[in-house]
């Protein structure tokens, strides 16, 4: 009788009356010697392991043998937990060549692990070297290794950890060795009851400063972005504080991401690329039995891939979708509605020599970068001036965003695959002509009275200049967007009816969130020649800088 297995519940093959022929009979009976019940973790050379008999590594966390998933009647060679009662399946040695029957064994020898059935050798660990001592095992880390047993237990042959299927075990490296060329990627089920390869693949991209991907085929997909010292830049921090300990690795060898769990942690956690092409980190709840779900990415919206275009910002809260960066207008301004895949342009292009300076932006998941280059010694204000000095570079960040920020990755093409975040971004800085953001050289101008920075924030509004009110030598240290918003809200604590003024618990919620802002009407606290004039009272003294605050008597309705 055959059972109805889920992935994430497995039933050991029981015995079915067969009519097999006296060759197969003979074949398996005439096999290498079974497996020692003495030795439980391993499977030695000339010993097997037939459907129906498991290994167990020394701890009991996970169990070798054979399995059949979900609703199919295939069989498969695979490592699932042991301890936890679910058994869900980490590893699969034959996804892509499925067994149609129990009559299936596994044996080693000197060229390493062999998966074979009555037609044949079906899998193999496909080790060039030859061993006098061959020796396979199961670790409690769910790794399944071969080694020469006369070489020490660390001197790894092979490993199932190099190969890994859809799913991320603590100590697992997630990338590649420059040296051999392995490269050590993700790819998704078919389905629950179809562990062959899927849809969905997620890898390390060492071009540029390295980042990682998610390709649905052979299309980018969804981009977790490059590695800044405690996340990747695209993904929200989802980090078990306590439980486990990440780190990014990139040298002369090896770039590759890493996870291990602290020594006190009893957690079981997981990662999963599922057959949709989300990504899921899962935790063990011993209380329910069952898994869950601590951090996701479901890919829609702003997770898709470039959704916005070159210079084009994806905003997660908001509307519309996308905003082209500052000083920057839609290619295709009369598709920009429904279509944004166009991007953006400079409204003016910059003269690199003489007219070039830098926006910040924070809080954002930084552009591809693919096309960059990065140095982990070089300091952000060198940083700054490598950027500057190149006319192909169009903008700069720290590589490292810990302990203050350290590295420098330049960028030397289209920013794109840029999101909005209200929390857990970064900085960047874009370089701009200087000329438009103190157009009229605004900044060696003064106000005599606070009572003319109202007509110059609500001209400069309007003219959607909001630039002319900061000054210059303050653009790379401002958060520009939060200016630009208090900027917003200010002109609207100030309109000319006293009605549609918002009340103080309306302006904290305003600034406090990413609501969508209703446009300001006209000031009521100046004439109007006042604002036609403003240019010209300007024009003979110095800006306030954004880091500086003046306080009037205006006072807004309780």
């Amino acid at each position: 009788m055959t059972g109805t297995v889920y992935k994430d519940s497995i039933i050991r093959c029981q015995s079915n009356t067969m009519d097999v022929t006296v060759m197969v009979l003979l074949f398996f009976a005439l096999l290498s010697p079974l497996i020692n019940s003495s030795a439980v973790d391993t499977i030695r050379e000339n010993q097997t392991i037939r459907d129906g008999e498991t290994i167990t590594s020394s701890g009991g966390e996970f169990e070798l043998g054979f399995f059949s998933p979900g609703r199919s009647r295939y069989r498969y060679l695979g490592i699932w937990y042991k301890k936890i009662s679910s058994g869900t399946v980490v590893w699969v040695a034959n996804r892509n060549a499925p067994i149609m029957n129990n009559l299936s064994m596994v044996r080693v020898d000197d060229k390493g692990i062999t998966l074979q059935t009555v037609n044949g050798i079906i899998w193999s660990s496909n080790t060039s070297v030859s061993m006098k001592n061959p020796v396979a095992q199961i670790l409690d880390s769910g790794n399944l290794v071969l080694r020469d047993d006369d070489h020490g237990i660390d001197n790894f042959i092979w490993q199932s950890f190099d190969y890994p299927g859809d799913i991320m075990l603590p100590g697992m490296k997630f990338g590649l060795d420059l040296v051999t060329g392995l490269d050590r990627y993700f790819t998704s089920w078919k389905s629950i009851d179809d562990p062959s390869t899927g849809n969905f693949t997620n890898r390390i991209d060492p071009n540029g400063f390295p980042q990682s991907f998610v390709l649905k085929g052979s299309v980018k997909w969804h981009r977790f972005g490059p590695w800044n010292g405690r996340q990747f830049s695209g993904t929200p921090n989802g980090n078990l504080n306590g439980i486990y300990t990440e780190a990014f690795v990139i040298n002369e060898k090896e770039i590759y991401y890493k996870f291990d769990l602290i020594e006190a942690s009893s957690a079981v956690i997981r990662f999963i690329l599922t057959s949709s092409g989300w990504t899921e980190l899962l935790v063990w709840n011993y209380e329910n039995q069952s898994w869950k779900q601590f951090a996701a990415v479901r890919v829609s919206g702003c997770d898709r891939y470039r959704l916005c275009g070159a210079y084009g910002v994806c905003n997660i809260n908001g509307s519309p979708r996308c905003e082209c960066l500052r000083e920057f207008v839609p290619k295709f301004p009369e598709k920009w509605t429904s279509n944004w895949s166009g991007g953006c342009v400079r409204e003016k292009k910059i003269d690199c020599r003489s007219d070039a300076t830098f926006m910040k932006y924070s809080g954002v998941k930084l552009p591809d970068t693919r096309h960059s280059w990065y140095d982990m010694k070089t300091n952000l204000a060198e940083c700054r001036r490598l950027c500057l000095q190149n006319c192909s570079c169009t903008a700069y960040a720290n590589a490292d965003i810990r302990r203050g920020g350290s590295g420098c990755i330049l960028w030397f093409d289209h920013l794109i695959d840029m999101m909005g975040y209200t929390e857990d971004g970064q900085d960047i800085y874009v370089k701009m002509p200087a000329s438009e953001l103190v157009e009229g050289q605004r900044s060696k101008a003064k106000r005599p009275n606070f009572i003319f920075l109202i007509p110059l924030a609500w001209k400069s509004y309007n003219d959607d200049k909001l630039l002319g009110v900061i000054d210059e030598v303050m653009l790379d240290s401002c958060n520009l967007i939060k200016v630009f918003r208090v900027i917003h809200i200010g002109l609207l604590c100030v309109q000319e009816d006293p009605v549609e003024r918002p009340i103080m618990s309306e302006v904290v919620l305003m600034l406090s969130s990413n609501m969508k802002l209703p446009h300001p009407k006209k000031p009521g606290f100046f004439m109007e020649r006042r604002l036609q004039d403003t240019d010209h009272l300007l024009s003979n003294h110095d800006f306030s800088t954004c880091n500086q605050f003046t306080i009037t008597s205006i006072v807004p309705r309780q």
